[in-house]
């Protein structure tokens, strides 16, 4: 397994090294053979403001899957010990799913197609979009197409409330993503000028799967 170690306002030191190696390779010691690489980012905020400011986040490339847990505390190895425990949860998740699949045991969800939301045709008209002043962080990964279904067992286990995505039947980019109030998932798709989408239904799907963890941010 290949383990690399980042650090944003701060040291990686041979104390916090060791420590991340023991944590983590335990973490993910009974997954050895889905575990193919481990990047953990350790990061401090310097921004008084910001509490928790230690954060810790873990991301596994295990068999072209990814999976990603993120805790934040007051301590950094504080951090490290949550983050450990949730990539291991993560793990199991991932692990019992695929032996679910070959067993074609898999967990049945419904999915609802709503009436046509109406749509703002244009939010930005004169103005120019503009970016952040700064880009805190940029990611780059490859996005193979897949289903609706593929995608929403890739957000199961990534620990975000949104997953983007190449969708297998349109070529298209979408989002799916936690629905926060209402419970369930959606599905982001983009629009043509026509005001139609190139997908099948031309609507946002909506899938109510069960016991979806709570999302972190806003709802769309």
């Amino acid at each position: 397994m290949k383990l690399v170690i980042h650090g944003k306002n701060i040291e990686i030191t041979d104390a916090i090294r060791e420590y991340v190696n023991q944590k983590i390779e335990k973490a993910v010691s009974h997954f050895q053979n889905l575990t193919m690489e481990v990047d953990v980012h350790l990061s401090v905020a310097r921004n008084p403001r910001i509490t928790p400011n230690q954060a810790a986040e873990v991301t596994i490339y295990a068999n072209g899957t990814v999976i990603r847990a993120e805790e934040s505390s007051e301590t950094l190895y504080a951090s490290i010990d949550l983050v450990a425990d949730k990539i291991a949860r993560q793990l199991r998740k991932y692990k019992e799913k695929r032996q679910d699949q070959k067993t074609n045991v898999q967990p049945t969800a419904t999915v609802e197609v709503p009436e046509q939301e109406q749509v703002v045709p244009d939010l930005i008209g004169d103005r120019t979009a503009e970016l952040p002043s700064e880009v805190v962080r940029t990611k780059y990964f490859a996005m193979p197409a897949m289903t609706i279904a593929e995608a929403l067992e890739q957000l199961q286990v990534i620990d975000h409330d949104f997953y983007m995505f190449r969708n297998a039947e349109s070529g298209e980019i979408n989002v799916i993503y936690e629905r926060k109030n209402h419970g369930g998932y959606g599905v982001i798709q983009p629009r043509n000028g026509n005001g139609h989408t190139n997908g099948k239904n031309g609507k946002t799907a909506h899938s109510n799967s069960a016991n979806p963890e709570k999302s972190k941010s806003g709802q769309i």
